[in-house]
């Protein structure tokens, strides 16, 4: 077995067993809640318009943390991490305009936010983890 095998499956073996178990997950399933309960709100005019759009990237999240802790590298974990970092600042832009359009009371939407940034530092983390690893199992 060559050296780069045997860093990459302990790498693998480090892995949570179940995407459940991760907390970015956990949050990002919390923010997605606290999104749908926010927009059910919204004037039904916006239906198809950004209650459509906020629902679609706050579900996108943990969808993508989920997804990509199920594929079978670590490559492919990062890219679905980076799609549901992309996601939360689509939410994020989703959000101020929900605010300017007073759509939600600014302190409710303020909490979303400060979540927004929340799961996006826990990202950043998994993600950070996952470079090392990478350039660990790369310099063996």
């Amino acid at each position: 077995m060559r050296a780069s095998q045997r860093v990459s499956e302990s790498a693998s073996q480090r892995r949570t067993r179940h995407f459940r178990d991760l907390i970015a997950w956990q949050k990002a399933m919390s923010l997605a809640k606290n999104v749908y309960t926010l927009t059910a709100v919204f004037p039904d005019s916006e239906r198809y318009g950004l209650i459509s759009q906020m629902r679609r990237a706050a579900v996108s999240v943990p969808s993508n943390i989920a997804e990509g802790h199920g594929r079978l590298t670590d490559r492919s974990f990062r890219l679905f991490l980076a799609q549901a970092r992309g996601s939360l600042f689509e939410l994020e832009t989703q959000l101020e305009l929900a605010i300017d359009l007073k759509f939600c009371v600014r302190e409710v939407a303020a909490a979303l936010l400060a979540d927004c940034n929340e799961v996006a530092r826990i990202i950043n983390g998994l993600l950070k983890t996952l470079e090392e690893e990478n350039g660990a199992a790369a310099n063996s």
